[in-house]
């Protein structure tokens, strides 16, 4: 018999049905724990379930390599086409009954997972708070008085209920992020264009995502890289990097918002759990440096109060001309708004966002991600009613700017609030960057002690992220400034480098500070097997393109090799020409350049 209590985690379904479990009994279960919630503001539309009990028991045998996402329960937005049910996007009178399904539901379905339902959201996805629906209000998992965050408020409160395994959204302005902050579940906002948008109503076409809830990294990441791929009748999809990062850097260095860039708008609770995450980041050894978010802002502000509004107008142009009495009164107005702005308008703010783009490059060299709060503030139902505007922007101050500006982003739970609340927060990084993230997501997850979403169950042991994409990697193995949180170590992530594991070489090597400088330089010598020391490394791996450009930097008496590693691998690596050591300083007995970086400082 199955457990009612068996978390809807990939790594507990596929463990129930290695055992026999069958997956029509975990649909079955899903649709009794939709009943026993009470909240008919999550899902607009169900599958009926005599429906999904047919899907669930036509899959193919069990099979979780191939089919990784089989016998999964997964719910999607209302603004995301599924066959044989009306998409709304919150509206009513807009809905229309789709021939096929969105690609991403498609290759969900494909991938082993069974649907359940369409989600409500705030209307058009216009909203980061998740009351804008004529529907009722989803409420909030953790607290009802607080809103459930939007706009894909249903999906996040379907996965925090442990009503399915994972959710689709979507996401412009942290749609995606804003409600996992907010129901402590995982947000994960891929690089733009991983997901393909075909089948997905726009709201801003060029900057939209579709994003994954799930109540572990690992979850929203097996989920994300099954959907993964450009669509070849979607002009805005792309191939992105499928990279995962299993471990997260040792020594990861941090960006984080300045003290005057800091707001949190009176919410002092909130700004104690964001120090707590800070401080939690800091004992699983990253180094946090304080950048200037004064470009990050000028770029949200570009969003809601610059010409991409018009681009909200243009996906439902056509509708509003002869229903905008159909529209929820605040959508109405944002999108009206796009009267304002005229060609040359938009051509300014593109010239705008460049100059911008630019100005942000630097802090890439200076930080491998960034770290922020996924919300400043927790607002109430109550202080929606009170003002439909102000706490709706206040949530998105750390979520606007990150689309624009072509980042990928991943929102984890943190150490909850003071009140019991939930908070977390949000790792963001340039595209292709989407496994690094979740490696640090999942790291600050399992730090933090919450338990998953609302369900009470604890977060289970970490296991391996899904890894499509990592043949044809090349291991490289860096010595010195290239290793994470020194000063080159951006050289790497920036040719889609990944971290894959902190090793000592063979006692076989000798390494050198050479003569020169500054930059001080290590040199890496192979000397008679036995004869010489275990020096640390760092290997890290990146695509055949990224190897060769990385390479092609590496300056005389420099070179790459191959080393031997004391866990038996062999892979290249930096060694230095026996000419290049004249004048310098064997540092071996240190054990390592950051050891030998550490005493200069003593």
């Amino acid at each position: 018999m199955m457990n009612s209590a068996l978390p809807f985690t990939r790594e507990s379904l596929h463990a129930y049905y290695k055992a026999g479990g069958k997956p029509a009994d975990i649909i079955r279960e899903s649709y009794r724990r939709i009943a026993a919630a009470h909240d008919p503001g999550i899902f607009i539309t169900l599958v009926p379930e005599a429906e999904a009990i047919a899907a669930a028991e036509k899959l193919p045998p069990f099979d979780p390599v191939g089919t990784p996402l089989w016998g999964l329960p997964f719910a999607a937005k209302d603004n995301i086409d599924a066959a044989g049910m009306p998409t709304t996007a919150a509206c009513p009178d807009f809905a229309y009954w789709p021939a096929e399904d969105a690609t991403v539901v498609a290759r969900a379905k494909a991938k082993g997972a069974i649907l359940i339902g369409k989600t409500n959201l705030d209307q058009f996805a216009t909203g980061l708070v998740g009351v804008r629906s004529p529907y009722p209000i989803p409420l909030n998992a953790i607290d009802p008085a607080l809103v459930p965050g939007g706009s894909s408020s249903g999906s996040a409160v379907a996965v925090a209920r442990g009503l399915v395994t994972f959710a689709l959204g979507t996401d412009t302005a942290g749609s995606g992020r804003v409600p996992a902050a907010l129901n402590n579940i995982v947000g994960l906002k891929p690089s733009v264009g991983a997901l393909p948008g075909r089948g997905v109503v726009p709201a801003c076409r060029t900057l939209d995502c579709v994003s994954v809830f799930a109540l572990t990294v690992e979850d929203a990441w097996a989920a994300f890289t099954a959907m993964a791929g450009p669509d070849s009748a979607d002009p805005f999809s792309r191939a992105v990097p499928l990279v995962p990062q299993q471990a997260s850097e040792p020594h990861p260095v941090i960006g984080v918002p300045r003290a005057e860039d800091l707001r949190f708008f009176g919410d002092g609770l909130q700004e104690k759990a964001y120090h707590a995450g800070l401080a939690q980041l800091e004992s699983l050894g990253a180094k946090l440096v304080p950048v200037d978010f004064t470009a990050f802002f000028e770029t949200a502000a570009l969003l809601y109060e610059g010409p991409w509004v018009a681009e909200r107008h243009a996906a439902i142009a056509a509708f509003l001309k002869t229903n905008a009495a159909s529209l929820h009164p605040v959508t109405r107005g944002i999108i009206s708004g796009a009267e304002k702005f005229d060609a040359s308008t938009l051509f300014r703010a593109q010239y705008r966002l460049a100059e911008l783009k630019l100005a942000i490059a630097p802090i890439w060299r200076q930080a491998g991600m960034l770290a922020v709060p996924t919300t400043p503030v927790s607002p109430t139902v109550a202080d929606l009613a009170a003002d439909p505007i102000g706490p709706n922007s206040r949530c998105g101050t750390y979520t606007n700017f990150v689309n624009l500006l072509d980042l990928a982003a991943c929102a984890a739970p943190g150490p909850f609030r003071p009140d019991g609340r939930a908070a977390g927060l949000t790792f963001i990084a340039p595209s292709g960057a989407d496994g690094r993230l979740a490696a640090m997501a999942r790291a600050f997850h399992q730090a933090s002690g919450v338990t998953m979403g609302a369900t009470g169950a604890p977060l289970p042991a970490e296991t391996g992220f899904d890894d499509p994409g990592r043949d044809g990697l090349i291991e490289i193995v860096v010595v010195g400034a290239h290793l994470s949180g020194m000063p080159l170590n951006h050289e790497l992530t920036s040719n889609g480098g990944v971290f894959r594991r902190a090793v000592s070489t063979a006692p076989d090597y000798r390494l050198h500070a050479l003569a020169g400088g500054p930059p001080k330089r290590p040199g890496l010598l192979r000397v008679a097997a036995g004869t010489g020391h275990a020096i640390a490394t760092e290997v890290w791996a990146l695509p055949p393109a990224g190897f060769g450009r990385f390479i092609a930097g590496i300056p005389s008496p420099l070179g790459i090799g191959t080393l031997k590693l004391s866990d038996g691998t062999t892979p290249k690596g930096f060694l230095v020409e026996p000419e290049g050591l004249i004048g310098s300083t064997d540092i071996s007995p240190l054990g390592g350049w950051r050891a030998y970086i550490d005493s200069l400082a003593r």
